[in-house]
């Protein structure tokens, strides 16, 4: 099979097409992720002005030239979208020339973007002082081998199939988040809503004789993670058991999200600094029907919204208290949790089939080239 060996820069050619007219709004607006997808921005636009954002067409590149705050990951991604998008003036935007589409496929090029062994070679190739980058200049002169456009498509077809189950699998997950949401929108209706406080109840029980040795902590994604670092002070940790809550009270780090997570593991001890709280009676609570109410963006906002300081903005358990839900009966809150746990778990299968799509792309890309 003829391989031919080539200068990444005399395939592709740089775009410049900004939002001048502003035809695109702030919903247009798009990032990278580290998985090199496309994202909805947690940037704050207010006051940005997005006439000079990059206008990303279907098809092409686009690549976030600072590295040193990816950690290992280079962020670049193609807009495999039918639909124009647009990124900030910072990225840089290229496509493949038009004259060299018989020659490299853009599906082809995006798999051998997503390889782990080209994030490292452009890590490592990296330069900068305080701030590292990996600039157009850079990209181009990569050199890269080809098969036969024949060989790409065979690969990239393998590669578009298992993307077109994955787009049929977590559209299904988007019906089970509608009948979850309508559910939802039902007890608002029927229900009303009412404090949380008279059903909960703040836990302090410290580690002092160290009978639990698994230390954890809470993320943005509410869930409980390994602990970035273990407290010195191991017997001022608070215990969890399991069925409890935990969150940390300081917002303003986190955006405008609340880590909140329901421990279904093992007991676990965390900073002194979380707070720990459980249901109180679990006959007209149910923990998992409370933790869909915190789990809800709109909940995180209203949180945000409360919270208040000085250095830093914290929401206590006493604010906590404060949050109104709908309460049904217990039978109902089974149901809507039910479904709730189900959406999470395909939510959960979709993203880990997307990360093995990821770690495919290397092997593909090494059966183009045999």
């Amino acid at each position: 099979m003829a391989m031919k060996k080539y200068k990444l820069g005399g395939l592709i050619e740089l775009v410049v097409e900004t939002n001048s007219d502003e035809l695109f709004g702030p919903n247009d607006v798009r990032g990278i992720s580290n998985l090199k997808e496309m994202m909805s921005t947690k940037a704050d636009l207010n006051g940005r002005d997005l006439s000079k954002f990059q206008i990303v067409q279907p098809g092409t590149f686009v690549f976030n030239h600072r590295t040193s705050r990816n950690g290992s990951k280079f962020s670049i991604t193609y807009n495999y979208d039918s639909v124009p998008h647009i990124f900030t003036e910072d990225y840089v935007v290229f496509r493949i020339k038009k004259d060299c589409e018989n020659i490299l496929l853009k599906e082809w090029l995006y798999m051998y973007f997503c390889r782990a062994e080209f994030d490292r070679f452009v890590i490592t190739n990296s330069w900068g002082s305080s701030t590292e980058f990996y600039n157009w200049e850079d990209l181009c002169d990569i050199d890269i081998t080809l098969p036969s456009i024949e060989q790409q498509r065979k690969y990239v077809d393998i590669y578009l199939a298992l993307q077109n189950n994955l787009a049929v699998y977590q559209s299904k997950v988007e019906e089970l988040k509608l009948v979850c949401d309508g559910y939802i929108e039902e007890l608002r209706r029927k229900f009303g809503a009412e404090p949380i406080g008279p059903y909960i109840r703040s836990i302090d029980v410290r580690n002092t004789n160290l009978s639990v040795t698994l230390t954890q902590g809470v993320d943005v994604n509410m869930q409980f993670i390994t602990a970035k670092r273990e407290a010195e002070d191991q017997e001022g940790t608070k215990i969890v058991r399991t069925g409890q809550f935990a969150f940390n009270k300081v917002v303003k780090s986190n955006g405008t999200k609340l880590p909140i997570a329901l421990r279904e593991g093992p007991d676990c001890v965390i900073s002194s600094s979380y707070e720990v709280f459980e249901v109180v009676d679990k006959e007209k609570l149910l923990p998992e029907y409370l933790m869909l109410w915190l789990s809800r963006s709109e909940t995180h906002r209203q949180c945000g919204y409360r919270s208040y300081g000085t250095t830093r903005d914290v929401f206590p358990f006493e604010d906590l208290c404060k949050l109104q839900f709908p309460i049904p009966n217990i039978e109902t809150q089974k149901d809507i949790a039910n479904i709730y746990k189900c959406y999470i778990e395909r939510q959960r299968i979709a993203e880990a089939l997307k990360e093995q799509i990821k770690n495919i792309c290397p092997v593909l890309i090494r059966g183009s080239l045999t």
